[in-house]
């Protein structure tokens, strides 16, 4: 069992396993795009897609980086007191700009005071080997994390979102990165139309199989202002959406499915009420599911890796 206590490898011990202290990300956004809304690959975005519900309020693309981060100190430094901080670069796809643009803005970020890492949300289609080489140059002196859409492992279910992508793309994007020096994250979204339980539990045995350091996960939400809410408005008996209850009984049979080795960010998402269309849990916050969540694994006597077959990588 993890030194936290808990029946699976949590980020925040192992951030503090790590640094020895508390370590606070601060999200920029810079006003990057997707190659599925510019028309390089497809328009429109994600259909479950709306970047409000995640922004705060200081990560405006009118700001300069510095301002971001200046900004985002001040926030947090209310409540928290001399830590250290990660630049996350989280709205839309991070690595899509020319390299030498990228190079500036991540250089930028790290020379802001107290800025000890990256952290780079991006897509596993986006991404150039001058790239790679420099985030490794960059890893050996500052921490540095590359966080992949998954999504899903299903080809089918990534055509129906619009990701214009596919999972062989994904695989190809971690063999690319692996060993590099850098720490590598995935997400992905449990819920998505289509998909059965028996789909879901899959998706755990197939990540497994990638050099995943670390993995979030959240149940679709449907936010206003994305696509899918008009899908969801014209036929909602095409979704089949997570009640709270049913999410933690499965969520946990998903832990229990997963590689022990895999540091679990996170376990649910929590989009603005209003924004938020369905599914309406009655406004539980995250740490309230996270400590249900803890607790259903102990009346199960399950734990993360339980049920965890090894299967050679991809």
């Amino acid at each position: 069992m993890p030194i936290s206590g808990k029946r699976y490898l949590d980020y925040t011990s192992f951030i503090k396993s790590k640094f020895g202290e508390r370590v606070q990300k601060i999200s920029i956004n810079i006003g990057f795009s997707c190659p599925n809304r510019d028309g390089s690959k497809g328009y429109g975005g994600c259909t479950y897609c709306n970047n409000e519900t995640f922004n705060p309020d200081y990560c405006q693309p009118n700001k300069s980086i510095t301002q971001q981060l200046t900004e985002g100190m001040l926030f947090f430094g209310v409540k928290y007191q001399a830590q250290q901080y990660l630049a996350y670069f989280q709205a839309y796809t991070n690595t899509y700009g020319t390299f030498e643009s990228l190079k500036s803005m991540y250089n930028e970020a790290l020379s802001v005071p107290k800025v000890i890492g990256l952290v780079i949300g991006t897509r596993p289609d986006c991404l150039s080997e001058e790239l790679i080489d420099y985030l490794s140059f960059l890893s050996k002196t500052y921490f540095i994390s590359l966080e992949f859409g998954i999504e899903s492992t299903l080809n089918k279910t990534l055509q129906k979102v619009n990701r214009c992508h596919t999972f062989e793309e994904t695989v190809s994007a971690f063999k690319r990165c692996e060993n590099k020096g850098f720490h590598l994250g995935a997400h992905l979204i449990l819920g998505l139309p289509g998909e059965t339980e028996t789909d879901m539990l899959n998706h755990a045995k197939e990540i497994s199989k990638l050099p995943v350091n670390t993995l979030k996960i959240h149940h679709l939400q449907i936010v206003k202002q994305s696509v899918m809410a008009v899908q969801y408005q014209r036929n909602p008996e095409t979704f089949n959406l997570f009640s709270a209850n049913r999410y933690l009984d499965f969520i946990t049979d998903f832990i229990a499915h997963l590689r022990p080795d895999i540091i679990l960010e996170r376990f649910i998402s929590e989009a603005p009420k209003e924004l938020l269309v369905a599914p309406l849990w009655g406004g539980q916050k995250n740490f309230e599911v996270v400590a249900k969540i803890d607790k259903k694994l102990i009346e199960k006597n399950s734990w993360q890796g339980k049920y965890y077959a090894y299967q050679p990588q991809f």
